[in-house]
This record gives C-alpha cells, sequence and structure tokens, in this order.
C-alpha cells in the first residue's frame, strides 16, 4: 500500500497558489485513476483506491502546510505503512516552474511543511517529490510569494509539470523509484 501526500493548504483562497501544488497533484492523480478523495479522516481529506496493482491512499492535509505533519503522522500509524511507501508532492522556490526532482529521502530543507512531517514522523527516509514554483523577486516577502498565484506565462509550463509529476508518482508505484528517477529527474 502506498500513501500519496499532496501538501497545500484548505479553503477557496488558496486554490491554484504556489503552495498548493501538491493538493494539485493528488487532483490529478484521482481524476486519472477514479480515486475520489472527499472522505475526512485523519485530519485530512483521503481518497482509497488503486493504481496499477497497488492499494493507494490520495491524502491532502486539512491542518494547513504548517501542521501537515500532525495528519500524516495519523495516518502513518493507523495504517503502518512502510516509510518507503509514503510519497510527499510539495513546492519548491529552489526549482523554476517546469521542474521537478524526486528524491528518496532528504531533509526538509526550509519548508515548513515538510519540517513538520519530519519532524512528527521522527525519520525522512520517505519519496519526496518537488515541484518547482520560482523563487521570489528580490524584496517580495517568501510567505505573500508562496500563497500568491502563477503568472499567466507560467499557467502552461506548470500544468505539464504537474501531470509530469502525476506520471511520476504512478511510475514509482508500477516500476519503482529507481526507474522513476532515471525518467524524470533533469
Amino acid at each position: 500500500m502506498y500513501v500519496i501526500v499532496g501538501l497545500g493548504n484548505p479553503g477557496r483562497q488558496y486554490e491554484n497558489t504556489r503552495h498548493n501544488v501538491g493538493f494539485d497533484v493528488i487532483d490529478i492523480l484521482s481524476k486519472n485513476n477514479n480515486i475520489e478523495v472527499k472522505k475526512i479522516k485523519h485530519k485530512a481529506l483521503i481518497g482509497e483506491g488503486r493504481i496499477g496493482n497497488e492499494k493507494v491512499i490520495l491524502v491532502k492535509p486539512q491542518t494547513y502546510m504548517n501542521l501537515s505533519g500532525q495528519s500524516v503522522l495519523d495516518i502513518y500509524k493507523y495504517y503502518k505503512v512502510n516509510p518507503e511507501n509514503i510519497i510527499v508532492i510539495y513546492d519548491d522556490i529552489d526549482l523554476n516552474v517546469g521542474r521537478i526532482r524526486i528524491r528518496k529521502k532528504g531533509s526538509a530543507g526550509t519548508h515548513n511543511g515538510m519540517r513538520s512531517i519530519i519532524y512528527n514522523l521522527q525519520f525522512d527516509n520517505f519519496p519526496r517529490i518537488r515541484i518547482g514554483v520560482s523563487k521570489p523577486e528580490k524584496g517580495q516577502d517568501l510567505a505573500s510569494f508562496v500563497l500568491s498565484k502563477f503568472k499567466k506565462e507560467e499557467i502552461e509550463p506548470l500544468n505539464e509539470t504537474l501531470n509530469r509529476a502525476a506520471s511520476a508518482i504512478e511510475a514509482i508505484i508500477k516500476e519503482g523509484i529507481d526507474l522513476s528517477m532515471n525518467k524524470y529527474n533533469g
């Protein structure tokens, strides 16, 4: 079984913002695999279904970004899933729009949602997919930047990236993380 966690903030005002790209990828996976993500459980919206031959749980924590780890910890304890089978998708300001980066494990960097997850789980050896949202302009407040919507010219490359990220997750589940990294990183 795989638990796929997309990070974001609940509420209409956060839809289509840079910080919510994790939610956006969950929506694509939901649509492509006919998995409804509407059950409220473990402080999250979740949906259970299959990708390939594997059972999956799609997760959109409803705790707000900085407390995402509370929801992920509840799910981890309840389903007793292997750390290697928890996949987290989140925004990364160090990658330009149009880029994704898949890693098997690692630190949280400057991302508060990932900090919360690693702090709550007490381990960091789970796969993650970082989605590029670019850096704020010089002097622009980071919080207001990640909560802003994408520029018109970023929408097309962003949509391609979100779909590539969803395909990368499906590849991790069906073919393994190494093949997915070889195919989608770069």
